[in-house]
């Protein structure tokens, strides 16, 4: 890992800006190295990755790696795909259910460097409506399975996707263009931007 980029997560994760208003305290979750080529920006870490430090170590990482067709060795190997959440640290549990939106004090301050240090990126997958506000802007469209429908707009430098929650089952019944179009697409995108990191080592 270069230097500039290493000295940024260490500073990331030893970020403390959001402790008073965290029910379960600061643990910044993320990962990643100069020679990676997907980047991932989800929501923020769940319980159980916060319980773990390890990113998408739940269902909904579970759910992922099947979209991407990606056993866990594969996921987790940092030389090739760094993962950066809206949010570095779990927010919470909302009263009503699910957890809490990412402190929107995170994103600011740390995907700007961060993403400026990994070079390497060819691919920047969007997971949910917060990363795709932030990456996307006002070309965003109206919802969130507008931009996700649209996500051939989005492309080569980013795609585009619905958060992999359990929650979410019933959104994928109701919208099957996204296992028959989207996913094999997506495994496709995937794969080359992974390629060029393998060309390199070749």
């Amino acid at each position: 890992m270069s230097d500039e980029l290493k000295e940024l997560f260490e500073q990331a994760r030893a970020c403390r800006l959001c402790e008073a208003v965290l029910p379960h305290g600061c643990r910044p979750v993320l990962r990643g190295s100069p020679s990676a080529r997907l980047l991932i920006v989800g929501q923020a870490p769940g319980a159980r990755v916060h319980a773990s430090g390890i990113p998408w170590n739940d269902p909904s990482g579970d759910r992922l790696r099947q979209w991407l067709a990606m056993d866990r060795a594969a996921f987790y190997d940092e030389s090739r795909i760094a993962i950066v959440p809206m949010g570095l640290c779990y927010p919470g549990t909302a009263p009503k259910g699910g957890d809490y939106p990412p402190r929107p004090e995170c994103a600011p301050l740390w995907h700007p460097p961060l993403r400026a240090a990994l070079t390497g990126v060819r691919l920047t997958l969007l997971v949910g409506s917060y990363a795709q506000a932030r990456y996307l802007g006002n070309r965003r469209r109206r919802t969130m399975t507008d931009t996700v429908a649209a996500w051939r707009d989005y492309l080569p430098e980013f795609l585009p996707l619905p958060h992999p929650s359990w929650r979410n089952t019933a959104w994928l019944k109701t919208n099957p263009w996204f296992d028959a179009e989207l996913v094999p697409a997506l495994r496709r995108r995937v794969a080359d931007a992974l390629d060029a990191l393998d060309a390199l080592d070749g």
